[in-house]
């Protein structure tokens, strides 16, 4: 799990996850927008949000529904469900 809790730390670690998922060039987790549309600014697909969704639960030991998906569109938004997942394992 990773060493980070908080938000901001989190985004940090969502954004070098799809990062490294997508294999995105010219872009590092200090320079992506936390508030950028991963669907509409980015083209993620379901499938890509699928495997993210996989990664992050394993990384951080949550279960993300699929039924939360549609709201995971930005990841502060992802940041935010998954804080609040770990917050409410403890």
């Amino acid at each position: 799990m990773p060493a980070s809790h908080d938000v901001k730390g989190i985004i940090r670690h969502v954004a070098e996850i799809i990062i490294e998922e997508l294999k995105l060039e010219d872009v590092t987790a200090e320079t992506f927008n936390s508030d950028m549309d991963l669907v509409d600014e980015l083209g993620i697909d379901s499938m890509d949000l699928a495997t993210i969704a996989l990664v992050l639960q394993d990384e951080y030991r949550i279960t993300i529904d699929e039924d939360d998906y549609p709201k995971l569109k930005t990841i502060r938004l992802i940041a935010d469900y998954i804080e609040e997942k770990i917050s409410a394992k403890n």
